[in-house]
């Protein structure tokens, strides 16, 4: 009973996301029983390392698991495990320049093309932005109305360069910003293929996480700019900076240059 209780009042109390929800759900699978102990605690994270789970998956399941173990009034905890630190991948500046650059001619290039641009622009989630109606888009102030993760709001500015692109393209348009040729709404996967072949006919193969490279890269340049860490936090839709930080890659180059710069023997 004390899942299904736990499950309503996330749903009905606190209102969260059906996303959530699910996630919710699928971790709470792993548990033995409604009330484990430390040992089966322990045994519950073996049993996901045997099935083969990286690090990060076992963390994301263990992060809802520690929710309801707080919620059940429960003394145990479970430890997180130490993930790799992998540098995120992003767009090279000679990739940035052609995907911007490039002349659309038809309405589902038009479409590929403003989608790249406002994520360029932006650092927004893909879902976010394949989520945009025309209704959020505020031209004079330059601004969008992103519906981020948790049912959580927020309004992030844009350049002047967007606006001109924006202004074109929803010309008389009204409804969802992003629809197929079917007038059905553009999907994660459709977006991701479109982005992919675009990138080989441009001469390069994308990075791997294709789409969200597109909000690594944003952030990346943000920062490298001279752009403030909490700056970036709001503008990513992050509720801490701990969150913000794993965006904050700065290139080898501009490593090699601090570098060079700040050494003691130069």
């Amino acid at each position: 009973m004390s899942f299904a209780a736990f499950l309503r009042e996330k749903q009905y109390l606190e209102n969260v996301s059906t996303n959530t929800l699910r996630w919710y759900r699928h971790a709470l699978k792993w548990l033995p029983s409604e009330n484990p102990n430390e040992q089966e605690l322990n045994e519950m994270v073996l049993r996901m390392r045997e099935k083969g789970m990286k690090a990060t998956g076992c963390n994301a399941a263990i992060r809802a698991i520690n929710c309801y173990l707080r919620w059940s009034g429960s003394p145990h905890k479970i430890r997180k495990l130490k993930e790799p630190q992998q540098i995120m991948q992003t767009f090279s500046a000679e990739q940035v320049k052609a995907l911007i650059s490039f002349k659309p001619t038809t309405d589902f290039e038009r479409r590929l093309h403003l989608l790249i641009l406002i994520l360029l622009d932006t650092g927004a989630r893909v879902s976010e932005v394949l989520g945009l109606q025309i209704e959020d888009i505020d031209l004079d102030n330059m601004l969008l109305t992103l519906h981020g993760k948790g049912r959580k709001d927020r309004k992030v500015p844009f350049s002047y360069q967007l606006r001109k692109a924006l202004f074109k393209y929803i010309e008389s348009r009204t409804g969802l910003l992003f629809l197929t040729a079917n007038a059905t709404p553009w999907t994660r996967i459709g977006a991701l293929r479109a982005v992919k072949l675009h990138c080989e006919r441009l001469g390069f193969k994308p990075p791997a996480r294709t789409l969200h490279a597109f909000r690594h890269t944003a952030a990346t340049h943000f920062i490298e700019t001279g752009g403030s860490p909490l700056h970036l936090m709001r503008l990513l839709g992050h509720t801490t900076l701990t969150m913000t930080n794993r965006y904050v890659n700065l290139s080898v180059g501009n490593l090699q240059a601090a570098s060079q710069q700040h050494s003691l023997l130069a």
